[in-house]
């Protein structure tokens, strides 16, 4: 039976998440649901429609799923490591909007 890898800390875990997100579809995908998560964050605090924070879940992974089974092939790191996962989309997100990371 195959164990998965656990990580001690986010520096460990980032190359391994960075791997898992080698196809440019699948990047383009997580990084349009983050956009999509940040700007309903911020309208939902700015308006006070805060019902709208329940999609959040829904919009973040939704976009990351498919491109996760129909693009990456694989399998999401949230199933194993969901903090690290989630810290792991934010930084990626900046560090394609700060142009460190081909989009």
């Amino acid at each position: 039976m195959k164990t998965e890898a656990r990580y001690q800390s986010f520096a460990e875990f980032y190359p391994f998440y960075l791997g898992e997100h080698q196809n440019s579809i699948c990047r383009r995908l997580h990084v349009i649901g983050t956009t999509i998560v940040i700007a309903v964050f911020i309208y939902a605090i700015v308006s006070c429609h805060f019902w709208l924070l329940l999609l959040q879940p829904l919009i973040g992974y939704g976009f990351a799923w498919v491109g996760h089974y129909f693009f990456e092939n694989n399998r999401p790191a949230t199933f194993t490591d969901p903090w690290f996962s989630l810290l792991g989309d934010y930084k990626m997100w900046w560090d394609v909007v700060t142009l460190k990371l081909r989009w």
